[in-house]
């Protein structure tokens, strides 16, 4: 299974990168409602920060952004699984398809993980360039005006009315 087939179908909401039903019964060749009965019959095994269902604003808001596309008329609002629900997954549906795919899952997560991570270094080394270039640009903007400006100082300076004594 491709990875970026799977890192297509993980979104943000809540600040959790999650995986909606639908998306998890496509990938596990089951049809939602299926995927959500076997999830209803072990709710034990899935706290709120495994699953938790969409409210009416969140799946609205990502059909609206396009990041989804709307699944025809809905009864209920999908349920959205963490990391941790999508592993849970494998033990409530127990097929070796189930077991497949959820290993190929968490690779995905693994490597979007990654990816954030090496997204966060490279930020803090920009960050760290960007004010050593900034005092040094500083700098050599300080020696370029006092260059320019030197030359219209001392013609200022010839220029200035002489105070004191005068000589004749």
């Amino acid at each position: 299974m491709q990875l970026q087939v799977i890192q297509n179908k993980i979104y943000q909401v809540r600040g959790e990168r999650i995986m909606l039903d639908f998306d998890l019964a496509e990938l596990y060749q089951v049809e939602t409602r299926v995927l959500k009965q076997a999830v209803r019959r072990n709710l034990d095994r899935f706290p709120q920060d495994f699953m938790f269902e969409l409210t009416k604003e969140e799946y609205d808001n990502l059909t609206s952004q396009n990041v989804i596309s709307s699944h025809g008329g809905r009864r209920y609002m999908p349920f959205a699984f963490t990391e941790q629900g999508v592993a849970m997954l494998s033990s409530v549906l127990n097929s070796q398809k189930a077991i497949e795919v959820n290993i190929a899952i968490i690779r995905a997560f693994v490597v979007l993980r990654q990816h954030l991570a090496d997204y966060k270094d490279l930020k803090e080394a920009i960050a760290i360039l960007e004010k050593e270039m900034n005092t040094k640009f500083k700098d050599i903007n300080q020696a370029l005006n006092y260059l320019l400006n030197k030359d219209q100082k001392e013609i200022d300076q010839a220029n200035r009315k002489q105070i004191g004594y005068k000589r004749d």
